[in-house]
């Protein structure tokens, strides 16, 4: 975990000072991380935390980047594995329970995106249509003002 948390830090550095390419690079490479720790590291909230953070710092990233469908991809796939993981009755309950947990998060995330910028396809596909009411054409994007 001590591994991620440099990493998306670095990330989060180079966000900050605007050097695009490598914020990607770092919160690529914490993503990947957070996905090998997602079903072995021994706190669960932790480790499905550092998967969500993952997914939103690099949907802030395309966001800040004007890739307002790129962010509703990474908002998507992280949600989308979450409620996946809850549904999975092969892995430990404190895991399940954590994904429920922060799926709230990544659901609201989804929400206020859409509310933002509009609906997408992956977003309309993952939540049923349930934002048939919002804008299909993405607003200006603006940069979400929090990173993890």
């Amino acid at each position: 975990m001590e591994q991620w948390k440099r990493t998306i830090e670095a990330g989060n550095r180079c966000f900050k000072a605007g050097d695009w390419v490598e914020a990607r690079e770092h919160y690529l490479q914490a993503l990947a991380l957070a996905q090998v720790l997602f079903q072995r590291w021994m706190d669960a909230d932790a480790a499905v935390a550092a998967f969500v953070i993952s997914h939103h710092n690099l949907a802030d990233l395309h966001l800040m980047l004007g890739q307002p469908e790129e962010t509703a991809e990474n908002l998507c796939a992280g949600h989308e594995r979450l409620l996946q993981a809850m549904a999975d009755e092969t892995l430990p309950q404190p895991l399940r329970d954590a994904a429920l947990r922060h799926s709230r998060a990544t659901y609201m995330e989804l929400l206020h995106f859409i509310s933002e910028h509009g609906a997408y396809p992956r977003t309309d596909r993952l939540l049923g249509h349930a934002a048939d009411d919002q804008p299909r054409h993405p607003r200006s994007p603006a940069l979400a003002d929090r990173h993890h």
